[in-house]
């Protein structure tokens, strides 16, 4: 009958969209394509052109700053190697308090990075010069024996080539040089070295010090020290462009900052620069961890919905690296405003294109389509005296006309045998099949996930993927057995042993096929999204069910269905309340037995049953347990005969007994708490050892 198409045409019809729509979105998905991989690749030729552009600048900045840095510490040195010389070849007493003051105001004045020059003797006096801006000077002194407690202060203004003294005066002071560490490390010290210093006999100042220790003749006079305020890098930090809106950071090896740009900061103006970046150049010194403080480190950050380009280098002063932050979007802007003017012109001509390629397609395709389809209608209908042959353009179209046209002219002889009324009859009848089946002892299972209605709120669509894989290892595990699976419910799987066709073992292969999928799941390392192995439930019962084509006239099904059903299912269920996975019925274990491993875990009656039945618990196969792993199951069952004999002491020792063996049984810390419970208020004539299960 399958020479009669238009029926399986109107299905097809209602599956498929017309010609004229498919070549249209078939010319516009051409025209997309091309202009969306012409535009990835502009993209890609831009965005590693800005890129470069970016590195190149940050490799500009960090030149710079690498070379402030190491002029610092160059001019550390050579001032304090030029002080010390004037000391140890005895030029320069370090009790001459005008060839001294003359000395260190000409190293201030010579080298513009140093913001002090200090020294301290073992008795705690303390003499220094230090920088006030670029328009003045100063000269302290600190003494133990002129002016003790006071802190003797004179003020010079720096004139072109020259300076002039403007005023003295006498200040209380508790600075105590011997207390600094720099100076008691240096004073003990063998040569000079790089200190970190905060507190300065003017209050707060961080900055690094050159310190080291000052012989004369054998004999240590004190410690001299060159310093330099972190305030000098502020301010040189604030004269290199970091693109628009970027900043460049020096951070110590902990993270701290110690320069943000700020073009006011000097040792009179502490340094209040722009921060707002300097989290993320944390944020990068972290990220790069030992490497970063090593080697140059670059990366890409977000913070706020914006994208930064972050680089790392280490600076030659030891701990420093130099964090420049510049925001993706000063160089990316550009060119992403270039690619949506880009896409913006491309989708219009996309759509222009479409409406002509549609247009086109309406007047070559569709409609000589059309009519080739109005006469296979009337080849539905039997109508095969009005079928005509249509020309067209396209070849294929006019071969299809052609063939529908001979078709007619065939089915036109056919007519003669078979009445056409009789034909369309045919056509509209199906397959006839009839309810029916058998009672038969068969064995069936069901399982399913364990939390599975919380787990598919959580993950929505995301679950597909792991019931599905789920799903496959249970399958093979049935098939594998010998099972039948009836149906899948969710996450719930139905299979049945025995039909359609006959297993006298049928109650061991479904005991073999539960341990399968068991060590199936376990092996395969599914896990929910909170990271926890899937849990499965699994209830088996075997008994006297139906069997067959179950159904109605318009739907059948080959299935079970029985109390021994049921019970199954129940089974399963009761897995949650004893904590365990796979729950047997009293049938199935007695037609296993000796091939399996199991222990009766309790009496139980059934949601919508009165009667009760003993549970036991599937634990693996005979042979695959040594006795010593399960001598608790002897001691679990004993327990279970004292709770039935009301001997309830004795049943909380026997369990109590089993939870030390294994550490952790539910079942065995289930029936404990009865047995306490029991104890301290006796039960009546009236309790049965039945425990009843509520709940489907």
């Amino acid at each position: 009958m399958n020479v009669f198409p238009g029926r399986q045409l109107d299905a097809l019809a209602r599956l498929t969209v017309s010609i004229r729509l498919a070549v249209s979105a078939l010319v516009l998905t051409a025209i997309l394509l091309t202009a969306a991989l012409s535009s990835l690749l502009w993209w890609r030729t831009a965005e590693a052109t800005s890129r470069q552009l970016a590195s190149t600048i940050n490799e500009q900045i960090v030149a710079a700053v690498r070379k402030e840095v190491a002029a610092i510490v160059a001019e550390a040195h050579a001032a304090h190697t030029a002080i010390r010389t004037l000391f140890l070849q005895n030029v320069l007493d370090t009790r001459e308090a005008d060839k001294r003051e003359f000395v260190f105001l000409s190293q201030l004045q010579s080298q513009a990075t140093i913001s002090w020059v200090a020294f301290g003797w073992p008795d705690g006096s303390f003499f220094a010069a230090h920088k006030l801006g670029d328009g003045h000077l100063e000269m302290m002194e600190i003494s133990l024996t002129d002016h003790p407690g006071q802190r003797r202060v004179d003020e010079y203004d720096v004139v072109p080539g020259d300076i002039e003294f403007a005023s003295r005066r006498f200040e209380p002071t508790g600075f105590r040089v011997a207390e600094r560490s720099w100076f008691k490390t240096g004073i003990a010290a063998s040569g000079p070295q790089w200190f970190r210093v905060a507190e300065h006999p003017i209050g707060e100042r961080p900055s690094i010090a050159f310190a080291g220790p000052i012989d004369v003749y054998q004999e240590r006079q004190g410690v001299l020290a060159i310093i330099i305020e972190y305030t000098r890098l502020a301010r040189f930090l604030s004269q290199l462009e970091v693109g628009r809106t970027g900043a460049a950071f020096i951070l110590d090896d902990g993270g701290e900052l110690v320069a943000a740009p700020d073009k006011d900061a000097d040792e009179l103006h502490p340094a209040h620069g722009e921060q707002r970046l300097l989290p993320l150049a944390q944020m990068a010194l972290a990220k790069a961890g030992d490497e970063g403080r090593k080697d140059a480190w670059r990366g890409r950050l977000t913070a706020n919905h914006a994208a930064y380009e972050v680089a790392l280098t280490p600076l030659p002063f030891p701990g420093w690296s130099l964090a420049t932050v510049i925001p993706e979007a000063e160089f990316l802007g550009p060119v992403e405003t270039t690619l949506r003017r880009l896409i913006v012109g491309l989708a219009v001509g996309a759509v222009l294109a479409a409406v002509a390629s549609a247009m086109l397609a309406r007047s070559v395709i569709a409609a000589p389509l059309s009519r080739v389809v109005g006469e296979l209608r009337h080849v539905e209908t039997f109508a095969l005296e009005q079928v005509r042959r249509h020309p067209s353009r396209l070849k294929e179209i006019a071969s299809l006309s052609g063939a529908i046209a001979e078709m007619a002219a065939g089915l036109s002889a056919f007519r003669k045998f078979i009445p056409a009324d009789l034909v369309r009859s045919l056509l509209r009848q199906g397959v006839e099949a009839k309810p029916g089946g058998a009672i038969q002892e068969l064995s069936v299972m069901f399982i399913d996930i364990a939390g599975f209605t919380g787990l598919s709120e959580r993950m929505g669509d995301r679950v597909v993927p792991l019931l599905s894989r789920y799903l496959d290892l249970a399958s093979e595990a049935i098939v594998a057995n010998g099972g039948t699976i009836d149906k899948f419910i969710g996450d719930a799987v139905m299979a049945f042993w025995g039909a359609p066709r006959p297993q006298r073992d049928h109650a061991l292969s479904c005991c073999r096929a539960a341990l399968g999928c068991q060590r199936a799941i376990a092996q395969s390392g599914l896990a929910d999204d909170l990271g926890h192995a899937l849990q499965i439930r699994i209830g088996i019962n075997s008994g006297r069910m139906l069997v067959g084509n179950i159904g109605s006239e318009l739907r059948l099904n080959y299935t079970v269905i029985g109390d021994a059903v049921n019970v199954a299912s129940r089974l399963e269920g009761a897995n949650k309340s004893y904590g365990t996975q796979i729950l047997i019925g009293e049938a199935t274990e007695r037609l296993a037995r000796g091939a399996i491993l199991a222990r009766e875990i309790d009496s139980i009656a059934v949601y919508g049953r009165e009667e009760g039945f003993s549970v036991y618990e599937l634990i693996g196969l005979v042979g695959e347990e040594s006795s010593e792993e399960t001598s608790w199951i002897g001691r679990y069952e004993q327990g279970l005969a004292n709770y039935r004999a009301r001997r309830f002491a004795a049943a909380l020792a026997d369990f109590e007994a089993v939870l030390k063996e294994r550490g952790h049984d539910r079942p065995a810390e289930l029936m404990r708490e009865r047995c306490r419970q029991l104890e301290e208020a006796a039960p009546d004539t009236s309790w049965r050892p039945v425990a009843a299960l509520t709940t489907k």
